[in-house]
């Protein structure tokens, strides 16, 4: 290379030299380059192609993206719970269903203990538990807590407790037992303690009388040794107003008396009281009231001279006693003397029970309950 000349005007200094011999363009790559060899060597530093990874490592190739906003879980931060499930004796119980239930933020998950009474959950991510342990016959148990990240929970050992036996037991009476019941009072009522009163029911809701029943009360009434009693005295005022004066007197004649009162009292019961009722399905007894008004007790005692209940419990005409009234009367023209027979005197006689079942019932509403004792306490209703 041909030197360069020198510049006029003194001596050349070395930096001179420099960019004389590099010049100006070498002089700046040597700077770049002394300032990139200044930077620290890991910044800077790459895995050479085809080099294998570090033991132990995954590839990077093979790790799964995590979701964007989610931070990726340690596989090994899961947490688990574990527990066994005795009885009171300390036996291990298998099959008992043990359920875990978490925050509301996951669904719940149930187990079953296995033959050594021991029960696990796996995988589970931190925060509070709660564990119901259940088995048929015995108490149901809760065991919670707060699971740590990555903590393998034994809880305590459960133990169950045997129920206690709770046994329901409902007594229900059939209607026909209460039925019975009541018709066992009816038998008992007695007016002052000792006259029968086994017509009227005190029972605010009574049950019908059966068959059996209608006629057991006729049979009950007619051989009851106050109603021979009670017929013997009529037949003795009727002696003594020398009443079906055909009769005569003496004791022929009150034994005519005595067989006709009885005759009447006999035929009238059973027919009216019984034979009809169960034809009809009527029920020939009175029902007190008992409440309400007097007026309207007054009315009620009346009317129930002429009308009566069915055995299903509705009003209607009381077909039962009239007609038992007219068979009665009927039938009395076979021992009554001639001139006190005939069809007007049977339809006046009937007239005439009917008059007489309105007084008897104006006593049985607002009297006779006071003078009969022992009788069944009312629900509700003053006497």
């Amino acid at each position: 290379m041909k030197p360069l000349p020198a510049r006029s005007g003194g001596k050349s200094s070395g930096r001179n030299v420099w960019s004389t011999e590099v010049g100006a363009p070498g002089f700046a790559w040597l700077c770049l380059a002394a300032f990139l060899w200044g930077i620290p060597a890991p910044a800077w530093t790459q895995q050479p192609a085809g080099s294998a990874p570090a033991p132990g490592s995954t590839p990077a190739s093979q790790q799964a993206p995590a979701a964007p906003g989610e931070r990726q879980r340690d596989p090994h931060s899961t947490a688990s719970i574990r527990g066994t499930v005795v009885d009171s004796s300390g036996a291990l119980v298998s099959g008992v269903r043990v359920g875990l239930s978490r925050d509301g933020s996951s669904p719940g998950q149930d187990a079953t203990s296995g033959e050594d009474g021991q029960f696990y959950f796996a995988s589970l991510a931190a925060g509070p538990f709660q564990l119901t342990i259940a088995l048929n016959g015995f108490v149901t148990q809760t065991v919670s807590g707060l699971l740590q990240e990555g903590e393998e929970r034994v809880v305590p050992q459960i133990a169950l407790v045997v129920a206690p036996s709770l046994t329901e037991v409902s007594v229900t009476v059939s209607r026909a037992e209460l039925n019975e019941v009541e018709f066992k009072e009816e038998e008992k009522q007695r007016v002052f303690g000792f006259i029968p009163n086994f017509y009227v029911s005190y029972v605010p809701h009574p049950a019908p009388l059966t068959p059996r029943q209608k006629f057991s009360l006729a049979w009950r009434t007619t051989i009851d040794p106050v109603s021979f009693a009670m017929l013997g005295v009529v037949a003795g005022v009727q002696q003594a107003n020398n009443t079906f004066s055909a009769y005569g007197q003496g004791a022929q004649g009150y034994g005519k008396r005595y067989g006709a009162a009885y005759g009447d009292f006999f035929t009238d019961t059973f027919i009216g009281g019984a034979v009809f009722p169960v034809l009809l399905k009527q029920d020939p007894r009175y029902f007190y009231k008992g409440t309400g008004s007097k007026t309207s007790r007054f009315f009620y005692a009346v009317v129930n001279a002429v009308i009566c209940k069915s055995d299903q419990g509705r009003w209607q005409p009381n077909y039962s006693g009239i007609l038992g009234s007219i068979a009665s009367g009927g039938i009395s023209t076979l021992y009554y003397p001639p001139h006190q027979r005939g069809a007007a005197l049977v339809f006046e006689n009937a007239l005439g029970e009917i008059g007489g079942s309105m007084v008897v019932n104006l006593f049985q509403e607002f009297l006779v309950r006071k003078l009969t004792p022992n009788l069944p306490r009312r629900e509700s209703g003053k006497h």
